[in-house]
């Protein structure tokens, strides 16, 4: 038996030809598999089938990524610097920060690369395939293509196959592809352009066995098959710096710049004048020590824990800090179907018959609700005959079982058919009843040539047997000559209406089942199959149903949208439904003339026109990993900060590359959790909304101390430098900078990240991604409050010394000068617009705790004789803190004005 040249070539579409010009292509026996020694060289050849192992580089090297970023080096240089004036204690926290910071990331990029593994060990099983005429079961690693493989109900699939022989054979495909439904499967050859999901005689490696079994020839294995491809999407796929980060990054040069350059300009302007080259250094030191943010690191981090902590409670769980901000950011959310806006739980929505329609309320699993006739009318299955045997031929006619556990109902068995066990269920017919009042005697199983499956079973009433039929609209009535009416009498069928009424139900995106029944039937379970049932049936009624939209996900989608965040749908189902779905939900709105494109049709689409399309269209579907990667690809070229959600293999790679991948925890694989940024402990497309809100929350909060420990920062530096310039004493030594730095930044400014959300959040748009951390409008804030500060400094601590103060006395009023402003100011930043009395004073009960903490500190600094001696400070009388007050309470009422006159521009 010769080898053969590259087998598992992606140009070989194995599902496009016969089953005999695959075995000719792959050079194998298609009853004997291939021989152990054949299946020896191969492995050589083509490898274990495994998935490989990308070099990463080694921990010490991520470990050192963790520091290149320049708000790291900022911090290292305040540590050293600290450490040059002998302050051990801040600068050990200092470095704490930089080590604690460098964990984190560490951790953080250790879990977000375990996404490979995840995929690795899906394809790790047993496998059974025919070597030598015999079974073998071998270790999927030792597969290899050629390999005559056999599946069975609950085997995972261990390569890519193309089937040859099966029976009844379903396959889960929804992690691969995003069909919500098992995927019955044939051998007939396809069109080579048919995308993954149609693929029918095709099973792929990872996907699960639901029902019946096939053989099938191993055509791809390891790297070559869909999982493969999808793990080479995932390692590829760029992980994005946040918008957070990005403007960190960005802020922390432009503020390393600017220390070190005025640090330059005052030690030259002090050598210049002449002065003491080490005093000089001394204030150089200083005031690179003043104009140092070291508490930002801490905030931004305690913030956005804050914000983490806040989304948990609304069931979102996130796995990398700086994702929260991003949330915040985000212009477009591109949103799975199933699970996340629908309730992932068929559910029937009417009852059709040949005497009346019936709708059925209640949705999932659960057999709440009930029906009602045209009139509106609770009824139950005793209304119509005709109603009642469809029902039956539903509940009876069905091998799927449904259970609870706790609260939840869990489904073994076809979604479809726990639909028709519900419906039932909601009419009075329960499913244990159905199946003891007409016990089974004989199947009749389901396959993709008849498109139904049929039941025989004992009439109670000692008649003779009832055969009960559920199946495709066109298959069912193609076997009907009557039709049952609602008071049991059957009459010659109408097609046409039958045909007209299924039409116009799939039309609405509902999937539709027709059911028929035969009674009195003349057959024992020996001889009871097709020909039976072929012309003799009465159609009973049709069941149309589809999986629901969950609740609060149309009231979430319109919450975007107020908040200017567009919503697009992106699915592996069909278009028909998912459009359906989209429409109820509010994501295609009054934008009638937005595309729904389909795979094919973005494949279609020239260069020159998808991204505009892919912007403008609500609803993709029948999409690809490869297309769904794209599409994100697509928005964020187009300026876009892109949330993505999804729960299946399929969606590892767009979640990696998205700026927030959304995972969900109920239903999705681990695949998808370990790709992406946070997952949803509900699964529910209204938490989403939910932490978009936090997320804004967040990044308000951080903007807020930004703007509020700046001006400190600038002021502080602007006073060294003003004091080098007239050759004076320093209004504040270094040590004291520290101080007012370090306890200030934790026991004032970190109480903003406790901050409530304002009013209105959602009613805002979106942050434009370009713009900066700090607006111009904030900028002149931060200006105007850190030139009031060096004026009042100057000011009150030449006035203290003009009248007798000692310089260390003078130096003390300045630095509680410092606090206070900085604590009254504190009420001006709990909102860049607002008033301060609008939101509340006692809204954010910490500031209060934080501003009686630091009273003591301040209190303790001026008057504690040890606190004295460390930080040079001297006790001060009463008319001294009327001054500092009279001062504050002027930079207050200016900063005041300031935002009343600026109101519109200082939107953040």
């Amino acid at each position: 038996m010769g080898s053969v040249e590259s087998p598992t070539s992606p140009d070989n579409a194995h599902h496009g030809v016969s089953a005999h010009e695959v075995v000719l292509l792959l050079g194998m026996d298609p009853h004997r598999g291939l021989t152990d020694a054949e299946a020896s060289r191969r492995l050589k050849r083509f490898g274990p089938n495994a998935l490989p192992t990308a070099a990463r580089g080694g921990a010490r090297r991520r470990i050192l990524r963790q520091f290149h970023n320049p708000l790291i080096y900022v911090l290292i240089a305040a540590g050293v610097v600290t450490a040059v004036l002998g302050e051990y204690v801040d600068s050990a926290v200092i470095f704490g920060v930089v080590l604690v910071n460098a964990t984190i990331g560490f951790v953080q990029e250790s879990k977000a690369e375990a996404a490979l593994d995840s995929l690795r060990a899906m394809v790790r099983t047993q496998a059974r395939v025919i070597r030598d005429g015999r079974v073998r079961s071998v270790p999927s690693e030792e597969l290899v293509p050629g390999d005559l493989t056999m599946l069975e109900a609950g085997d995972k699939v261990p390569a890519d196959v193309r089937l040859v022989r099966l029976a009844q054979l379903r396959i889960d495909e929804s992690a691969l592809t995003g069909e919500s439904i098992p995927v019955v499967k044939n051998e007939a050859v396809v069109p080579a352009a048919t995308p993954v999901a149609d693929r029918r005689n095709m099973a792929y490696s990872g996907t699960l066995v639901t029902a019946g079994s096939g053989v099938g020839i191993a055509v791809a294995t390891g790297p070559e098959t869909e999982l493969g491809q999808i793990h080479r999407l995932v390692g590829a796929a760029e992980t994005l710096a946040t918008p957070l980060t990005r403007k960190l990054a960005r802020f922390s040069k432009v503020l390393t710049v600017v220390i070190l350059a005025l640090a330059a300009v005052t030690f030259g302007i002090g050598l210049l004048r002449g002065q003491d080259a080490v005093g000089t250094f001394t204030a150089a030191v200083a005031l690179a020590v003043g104009a140092i943010p070291e508490g930002l690191p801490a905030a931004v981090t305690i913030t956005l824990a804050i914000g983490v902590t806040r989304m948990a409670r609304r069931r979102a769980v996130v796995r990398r800090l700086p994702a929260i901000e991003t949330l915040g950011s985000t212009t477009v959310v591109c949103s799975d179907k199933t699970g996340t806006l629908t309730e992932n739980q068929m559910t029937v929505r009417t009852v059709w018959t040949a005497d009346g329609q019936f709708t059925v309320t209640g949705a999932g699993y659960a057999p709440d609700g009930g029906l009602r006739d045209p009139q509106g009318t609770a009824v139950t299955a005793a209304a119509s005959q005709a109603l009642r045997w469809s029902l039956l031929a539903g509940a009876g006619c069905n091998d799927a079982q449904l259970h609870r556990e706790g609260d939840e109902w869990v489904l073994i068995g076809d979604p479809t058919e726990a639909a028709m066990l519900v419906v039932a269920a909601k009419a009075g017919l329960d499913h244990e009843g159905v199946t003891t009042g007409y016990p089974r005697v004989a199947t009749v199983p389901f396959s993709s040539e008849r498109q139904y499956m049929a039941t025989l079973h004992e009439d109670p009433n000692g008649g003779g047997r009832v055969a009960l039929v559920k199946g495709g609209v066109e298959r069912i009535v193609a076997l009907c000559r009557t039709e049952m009416g609602a008071d049991g009498a059957n009459r010659r069928l109408d097609v046409d209406a039958a045909l007209d009424a299924a039409e116009n139900l799939a039309g609405q995106g509902l999937r539709v089942l027709a059911t028929a029944m035969s009674g009195d039937v003349d057959a024992d379970a020996e001889h009871f199959d097709e020909r039976t049932l072929s012309g003799g049936l009465t159609l009973t009624g049709l069941q149309a149903m589809l999986d629901p939209p969950r609740s609060a996900a149309a009231p979430a989608v319109r919450a975007c949208h107020t908040a200017g965040i567009a919503v697009k749908m992106i699915t592996g189902d069909h278009g028909t439904t998912a459009t359906a779905i989209a429409d109820q939900l509010g994501i295609i709105g009054d934008e009638r003339d937005a595309r729904v494109l389909t795979g094919a049709d973005l494949d279609a689409l020239p260069d020159e026109r998808y991204a505009e399309a892919v912007d403008r269209a609500r609803v993709f579907a029948r999409v690809s990993p490869e297309q769904k990667l794209r599409l994100v690809e697509t928005l964020q070229e187009r300026g876009h900060v892109v949330a993505v959600t999804g729960d299946g293999v399929n969606d590892a790679p767009a979640l990696r590359q998205a700026n927030i991948g959304i995972a969900m925890s109920r239903g999705g694989t681990e695949v998808a959790r370990e790709a992406a940024d946070m997952a949803l402990t509900d699964d529910d497309f209204a938490t989403i909304e939910a932490a978009i809100e936090e997320g804004r929350g967040a990044f308000d909060n951080l903007t807020k101390f930004i703007v509020w420990t700046l001006p400190t920062n600038l002021g502080e530096g602007l006073v060294v430098l003003v004091a080098i310039l007239f050759g004076t004493a320093l209004p504040l030594l270094p040590t004291q900078i520290l101080w007012i730095n370090m306890t200030s930044a934790v026991l004032l400014g970190l109480m903003l990240a406790f901050e409530p959300k304002e009013a209105g959040i959602m009613r805002r748009k979106p942050r434009d991604p370009a713009r900066p951390l700090l607006t111009g409008a904030l900028l002149v804030r931060i200006l105007l409050v850190s030139a009031l500060l060096v004026a009042g400094t100057w000011w009150l601590f030449n006035w203290e010394r003009d009248h007798g103060a000692s310089v260390a006395e003078a130096r003390t009023t300045a630095l509680n000068l410092f606090v206070v402003v900085e604590a009254i100011y504190l009420f001006s930043c709990r909102s860049i617009t607002r008033s301060a009395w609008r939101i509340g004073l006692f809204s954010n009960r910490w500031i209060w705790a934080g501003l009686t903490l630091q009273a003591i500190g301040q209190l303790a600094i001026t008057y504690v004789p040890a606190m004295n001696t460390i930080f040079d400070t001297a006790p001060i009388h009463a008319d001294a803190w009327l001054r500092i007050l009279a001062l504050a309470a002027a930079t207050a009422t200016v900063v005041a004005v300031d935002k009343r006159l600026r109101r519109p521009l200082l939107q953040v």
